[in-house]
């Protein structure tokens, strides 16, 4: 997914029918001049639109989405100043150096795992290097992220607060001394 750099706002939306996701998704665009990263079929029939803007237009579409959508929305997030570590992790892995304690966050939503990224990198003192979206993995998604123990235990406690409080926590895990031996399949 290419999500454009100057992205400061984000937002998603992510429902249970693939019907009512593309009558949201032309509801919005017909609502205000958004910019569509990407709209798209994943796992479980599920449909995700990710899309970005100026705040008021990206605000406005998406609560045109939301109402749209109506009961058949799952999971949705709007994120007016999104982390920049967000951007270059959504749908890649980023390559690092670094090797040290390992976090990862395992969640229901494809929106529940940006969210969690996004608080953890705010969170701060931690690399997010993925954030992988619902394909192949039956409509969950997952962060990883790289840091000393402290900064990761606590990025991942942020990073899970609220979705467990939400019931969109899967499972999570931190590694503290990884083995060299994995750091080619944590970064594949």
């Amino acid at each position: 997914m290419n999500i454009d750099k100057d992205t400061i706002v984000l937002a998603i939306l992510e429902f249970d029918s693939i019907a009512a996701g593309f009558n949201a998704l032309d509801d919005m665009v017909k609502t205000a001049p958004v910019k569509i990263i990407d709209a798209r079929t994943i796992c479980f029939g599920k449909y995700l639109i990710v899309f970005s803007g100026d705040v008021a237009s990206t605000e406005y579409s998406f609560y045109k989405g939301k109402e749209t959508g109506g009961n058949h929305l799952v999971d949705s997030l709007f994120l007016p100043l999104v982390h920049p570590e967000i951007i270059d992790a959504v749908g890649n892995i980023k390559q690092t150096e670094k090797w040290g304690t390992i976090g990862i966050i395992e969640t229901k939503t494809v929106t529940s795992a940006v969210e969690a990224a996004d608080i953890a990198a705010k969170e701060g003192g931690i690399e997010i290097v993925e954030i992988r979206l619902a394909n192949g993995f039956g409509g969950k998604s997952y962060v990883k992220m790289i840091g000393d123990l402290e900064n990761v235990q606590a990025a991942m406690d942020a990073g899970t607060a609220k979705i467990t409080l939400k019931n969109l926590l899967f499972a999570k895990t931190v590694i503290p001394q990884p083995e060299n031996e994995i750091k080619k399949y944590f970064l594949k």
